[in-house]
């Protein structure tokens, strides 16, 4: 899934910029899920920016949509 996104080539390390974290992208994607499966109220959310480091991911801004 993430080797088809179009940011992958900055992620796997592009014109000398350092390789980022993708496994802390692929926790943040997998807790989000969870908590979207535990919390059936939860319509939409929206993450963005996340900013990915070399070591570790940042969520900058998180919304959620309740029904």
């Amino acid at each position: 899934m993430l080797t088809e996104i179009e940011g992958i080539k900055m992620l796997q390390g592009y014109r000398g910029q350092p390789r980022r974290d993708v496994n802390a992208i692929i926790d943040i994607i997998m807790r989000v899920s969870r908590l979207a499966l535990d919390y059936s109220v939860i319509k939409e959310i929206d993450l963005n920016p996340i900013i990915v480091y070399e070591k570790g991911a940042l969520v900058v801004d998180a919304k959620m949509l309740l029904n």
